[in-house]
C-alpha cells in the first residue's frame, strides 16, 4: 500500500468510497483491446443510505429505496461561537456535531444540555475540559488556550463504524470535494450512515431519531 492518506469520496446518491491506496495496481486476468494490463485504485464502497444488508459496505440499495444526498440545511447553524472562559476559550460549531453525547454525559458542569449559554468555560479544570474535548468525534468542539488554538488531534488514518451511528473518522482522511463547517476540524469528523441526515454527509444526530440499527456492528 502506498504511503499517500487515504481519501473518502462522496459518490452522488450513492455510497461513500474509502480509497485506501491511491496508487494504480495492475489487475489480474483482465485487459485491454490492445493487450494492455487494466489497472485502478483501491478502495471500497461504505454504505450511507441506512439500507444496506451488508453494511458497512454498500449493496446498491441506494439504487431502490430513494436515497438521496441533497442537504437539506439552509446553513444558518455554520457558525462558530467562542465561550471565553479565565485560562480556557471553548469554540463550538453546532452544524457538525453529531450528538455523541460525551460532552454533556462526561462534564455537565461545563456543557449544559437544554441550557443558555449551554458552555460555562470555567466550570471545570482545563485539563478535564480538554480531556472532554478531545472525545468529540465530528470536531464540533475545539478549544484555545494561552492564544494557540487546538483543533486536530496525532491519530493514524481510520474510519470506525460506531455502534447504530456514524461512521467516525480520524487521523487526516481527506474528504473530497466536500464543505466542511467554519472551524471544523480536518482531522476528524462524523459521516452519516443512516441515510437520515440533513446535512449531508455529515452526521447531525438523526440516527438517534429515527432509531437506526445495526445489529451486525
Amino acid at each position: 500500500m502506498g504511503t499517500e492518506k487515504p481519501k473518502i469520496a462522496c459518490l452522488p446518491n450513492g455510497p461513500y468510497y474509502l480509497l485506501n491506496d491511491l496508487t494504480p495496481r495492475e489487475i489480474p486476468n483482465i485487459q485491454k483491446s490492445n493487450g494492455d494490463a487494466c489497472g485502478t485504485i483501491t478502495g471500497v464502497a461504505l454504505c450511507r443510505c441506512g439500507g444496506s444488508n451488508n453494511k458497512p459496505f454498500c449493496d446498491g440499495t441506494h439504487g431502490k429505496n430513494g436515497f438521496t444526498d441533497k442537504k437539506l440545511t439552509d446553513g444558518g447553524l455554520n457558525k462558530r461561537d467562542n465561550y471565553v472562559g479565565n485560562q480556557i476559550t471553548i469554540h463550538d460549531n453546532r452544524r457538525i456535531c453529531a450528538h455523541a453525547g460525551h460532552c454533556t454525559d462526561n462534564l455537565n458542569s461545563v456543557f449544559k444540555l437544554r441550557k443558555e449559554p449551554w458552555i460555562d468555560a470555567d466550570g471545570a479544570s482545563v485539563e478535564d475540559i480538554i480531556n472532554t474535548i478531545k472525545k468529540c468525534p465530528s470536531g464540533a468542539l475545539s478549544y484555545t488556550v494561552d492564544n494557540t488554538e487546538h483543533r486536530d488531534q496525532d491519530r493514524l488514518p481510520m474510519v470506525t463504524v460506531t455502534k447504530d451511528g456514524p461512521y467516525a473518522v480520524t487521523g487526516g482522511i481527506e474528504l473530497v470535494d466536500q464543505v466542511q463547517g467554519e472551524g471544523a476540524s480536518t482531522e476528524h469528523y462524523t459521516l452519516c450512515r443512516c441515510g437520515g441526515s440533513k446535512n449531508k454527509p455529515f452526521c447531525d444526530g438523526t440516527h438517534w431519531h429515527i432509531g437506526f440499527k445495526d445489529e451486525k456492528n
